[in-house]
């Protein structure tokens, strides 16, 4: 995608389909699309500093197979881009009693996420989000009977 506004809404339905397809729970979903989206508007505010027609990579993946032993089962989203390298020192939300408008979106990313990866490759930015589903809770059978 480009680092357009008027593209995100693009994206979000994009991935807010793969979670669907992926069946997250509604409420796990919202969280990671608003993950994505408030992750894509700061590449455009911060990165490429408002400037729109720059480059911005999406990819998103079903992940599954075993991890110690147990079958795991989730989506991750990287994301690159050729903007300003990200400074890790500044990369902190705003404390959460402080009520004004912006700078809680890598909070809201921090907690939605199982992980949250910033690193810079290649002479690009990437941040990887990675959202693993919850195992579902076996089945109880009725007693008694």
């Amino acid at each position: 995608m480009e680092s357009n506004p008027q593209a995100l809404g693009l994206v979000r339905a994009a991935i807010e389909r793969a979670t669907q397809v992926l069946h997250f729970h509604e409420e796990e979903s919202r969280a990671i699309v608003r993950s994505v989206d408030e992750a894509l508007a700061n590449v455009i505010r911060h990165a490429y500093r408002g400037k729109s027609g720059c480059p911005i990579e999406v990819t998103c993946r079903h992940l599954h197979g075993t991890q110690n032993g147990a079958c795991v089962s989730g989506i991750e989203i990287v994301l690159r881009d050729s903007g300003v390298p990200a400074d890790p020192a500044k990369m902190k939300g705003r404390p959460l009693e402080e009520i004004r408008p912006g700078g809680l979106g890598l909070h809201f990313m921090r907690q939605s996420m199982d992980e949250v990866e910033f690193s810079r490759k290649k002479g690009k930015n990437q941040l990887r989000l990675v959202k693993y589903m919850a195992p579902a809770a076996p089945a109880i059978a009725p007693e008694g009977e």
